[in-house]
């Protein structure tokens, strides 16, 4: 199975994925611990995929997404962002909008905890 059948794979199954350097509960990255300390903070239900474990993954998702940074948020299929844009959405309430408008089950009183320690 080539990385991007499994990407495509990956994203399709699941509907909250993060592609990452290490996994949710040990980023092996600053960036990609942000994300994961928000999606977990947030009590979001997600799959994580380390791409230090396969460098054809490490390409294959900066490929399939035309974003050459990890890491790499897809909601309900669809590419999201990585670090900068993900925080930018949790300080302004819009990953809460994304989240509610695909059903995608997270704990607004946590998002709003985030928002306060960072207003």
């Amino acid at each position: 199975m080539t990385a991007e059948t499994q990407i495509k794979e990956t994203v399709a199954n699941n509907d909250v994925v993060l592609f990452m350097k290490g996994t949710k509960s040990m980023p092996q990255c600053g960036f990609s611990s942000r994300v994961a300390g928000v999606l977990n903070f947030m009590g979001v239900d997600f799959s994580d995929v380390n791409v230090l474990a396969d460098e054809e993954m490490r390409q294959g998702i900066k490929d399939y997404s035309d974003w050459p940074t990890i890491p790499q948020l897809y909601v309900k299929g669809e590419f999201v962002g990585g670090c900068d844009i993900i925080t930018e959405m949790t300080l302004s309430g819009e990953l809460d909008t994304l989240f509610a408008d695909n059903g995608v089950a997270f704990d607004k009183e946590a998002a709003d905890k985030i928002r306060e320690a960072n207003g």
